[in-house]
């Protein structure tokens, strides 16, 4: 399947800034952890904010984690906010200001996972690793187990399928990689996959086996409307826009819920770091 996938990506990939050759590996890092849950459109103009103000991990740790929620903007899960810049400060206090190229060190640091360092050490160094995003799980499971959608979790299997597809040279495991991962965001899409358009579809197990749907467990969508998440981020917002400390009275009433459950989110939130304050001082984003 190599060639004509990577042929595939050398006409096709988007031109996007965290891949170009002189992109830092702090970049890449910074692109890893907004493209958690959020699509590239969204991204992208995020990315290239925090890049000019940030363009390394000491200035965002210099900043603090309330410049770095507020910058966060409407991403959505302004946690990862926070960890990059729990990220940031560890590199500027224990490793120089320098992303390290290994995965061990890379997943020492607080808020990165398996993924974020297996796709930095590839994406940033030109390692060989294992990446497995929800993308690429997606293409592995069609074109080689022949089933529409990959198990609800990240499975001991699906690693080794991964690993075992994974090209031994370290330049071609980095191709391999990306494309995969562009293939499943551009074509091998979860919903209306456009089989007609891949390079795998002669060697697609699913596509061979009559495309059949998905038999497992019914997915769940995620609801937003009505939700913590929603009052939350309504928190947070009016955190954001605020010139000073808001009332608890002030918080409230932005979370725009019922009375109990804005109590339940202003706590999560305090709790998460992403706002401090009491009710004497007025609530803030963290300083």
């Amino acid at each position: 399947m190599r060639g004509p996938l990577v042929d595939w990506y050398a006409r096709h990939a988007r031109d996007l800034p965290w891949r170009h050759d002189d992109c830092p590996a702090w970049g890449v890092l910074v692109s890893e952890v907004m493209l958690q849950q959020t699509p590239v459109v969204r991204v992208l103009p995020r990315w290239t904010e925090w890049m000019e103000r940030w363009p390394g991990p000491t200035e965002l740790a210099d900043a603090g984690p309330g410049e770095a929620v507020r910058a966060w903007g409407r991403l959505g899960y302004p946690r990862r906010a926070l960890r990059l810049v729990d990220a940031a400060t560890a590199l500027r206090d224990h490793h120089g200001g320098e992303v390290p190229q290994d995965e061990q060190t890379l997943r020492s640091l607080p808020g990165i996972g398996e993924y974020t360092a297996a796709a930095v050490a590839a994406f940033a160094f030109g390692r060989r690793a294992v990446v497995v995003d929800t993308n690429i799980r997606r293409v592995q499971a069609r074109a080689v187990t022949g089933v529409a959608l990959p198990a609800p979790g990240y499975t001991a299997a699906e690693r080794r399928l991964a690993t075992g597809l994974l090209p031994a040279d370290a330049a071609e495991s980095v191709r391999w990689n990306v494309s995969t991962m562009e293939l499943g965001a551009l074509v091998c899409t979860a919903r209306n996959p456009s089989c007609g358009h891949c390079p795998l579809v002669d060697q697609c197990a699913w596509v061979a086996a009559g495309s059949p749907p998905d038999d497992g467990p019914p997915r769940r969508t995620q609801a937003w409307a009505g939700t913590d998440r929603q009052a939350r981020g309504r928190i947070v917002q009016a955190l954001r826009d605020a010139d000073g400390p808001l009332s608890r009275e002030q918080v409230l009433t932005a979370a725009g819920a019922a009375e109990a459950q804005a109590e339940r989110c202003l706590g999560g939130l305090l709790e998460d770091g992403l706002a401090e304050g009491d009710d004497r001082a007025g609530y803030t984003l963290p300083q």
